[in-house]
């Protein structure tokens, strides 16, 4: 038996009762469809922050990370971005992240991008991770502003140019100040923008006057970081987002820009509306994204697995508000659902 993952008429995603023992078989490539003036994404449209599947035991769970990666593809990511905040990246060990890289190229090939968070306070430290990832078969890579030590603005911009110098992948600028302390402002992304490998932005800065800066004097490629914006800034030309409550409904995420894409645009602000009580319940209500991404995964039998200290696993009260408002953005109001 399965669960149907159904908004308005259109089914977005349908999820197994018991997650299947092997790695997701191909699926045909999820075309691209940007709005015919909206430059090309770079990584693509759809890009799920995934989380990392870890055993029962606390180790990489390599089948596991496959066995999502192919299902998060099939139901319409064209792109995975992997050892993110969401995918637990202070937590993970380097060579757990190599590893992760080199699994999930495996698992989807060429069907989505893949796009390996190597962020560190360390500029030494995330130049060794950057040359790992592109090692390993990453597509680009995901670099957070450096974290704790709030550098000055020309330290960070020396920072992302040491390492777009490093390594041959083009790099995503990770702008979210209220984790790192530290913004990365629009002047300096303006002229960031100038090196040949800085080509796209992670926007969790909350400033749309100052993307809208960016965006009219650069050619670089905003992705929204904050699944409650992802209409709003896709409206204003961003190129897609990078969505952390894309781990449990890709396809409903995906629709939005379709819709948009389609000149559907009341469509796609209905569809906004309804994902909003989940994208509050999963990042708005007192526990991280990784932590309520997980809960729901392992809920609806998909890999998953525990989350690492310090993070502590979702209690039964706030498992039972996800799955509600994951039925609403569902439209599976009264379904049961695997695990319960």
């Amino acid at each position: 038996m399965e669960l149907h993952n159904r908004v308005a008429d259109t089914t977005f995603m349908t999820v197994p009762r018991t997650a299947p023992a092997t790695p997701v078989p191909p699926a045909p490539a999820v075309a691209a469809t940007p709005h015919p003036t909206r430059p090309a994404p770079p990584f693509g449209r759809a890009l799920c922050a995934m989380v990392t599947p870890f055993t029962r035991e606390g180790a990489l769970d390599v089948e596991g990370a496959q066995r999502l990666a192919g299902w998060l593809v099939a139901e319409g990511c064209d792109g995975l971005v992997l050892s993110g905040t969401t995918g637990e990246s202070p937590t993970t060990s380097d060579a757990e992240k190599a590893t992760l890289v080199r699994a999930v190229r495996e698992a989807v090939g060429d069907r989505a991008s893949v796009v390996a968070g190597v962020g560190t306070a360390d500029t030494r430290h995330t130049v060794e991770l950057a040359l790992a990832a592109e090692k390993a078969g990453a597509d680009g890579l995901l670099v957070v502003a450096p974290y704790y030590s709030r550098p000055p603005q020309d330290a960070v911009e020396a920072h992302f140019r040491e390492i777009a110098d490093a390594s041959g992948l083009p790099l995503m600028l990770y702008d979210i100040p209220g984790r790192t302390g530290t913004r990365i402002e629009p002047e300096t992304m303006i002229r960031l923008a100038g090196h040949p490998r800085i080509v796209a932005v992670k926007d969790c800065a909350y400033d749309l006057l100052g993307t809208q800066k960016v965006l009219a004097r650069t050619e670089l490629a905003y992705y929204a970081g904050c699944d409650e914006y992802v209409l709003a800034l896709y409206a204003i030309g961003a190129a897609g987002y990078v969505s952390t409550v894309a781990n449990v409904v890709p396809g409903l995420m995906r629709a939005v820009l379709d819709a948009f894409d389609g000149g559907d645009t009341a469509g796609a602000a209905g569809l906004t509306r309804r994902a909003v009580p989940l994208i509050e319940a999963m990042m708005a209500a007192g526990l991280p994204g990784t932590v309520t991404a997980k809960a729901l995964l392992a809920t609806l039998g998909l890999p998953a697995g525990p989350v690492r200290a310090p993070l502590r696993p979702a209690d039964r009260e706030a498992v039972d508000g996800l799955l509600a408002a994951y039925r609403e953005a569902a439209g599976m109001a009264g379904t049961a659902v695997s695990g319960r």
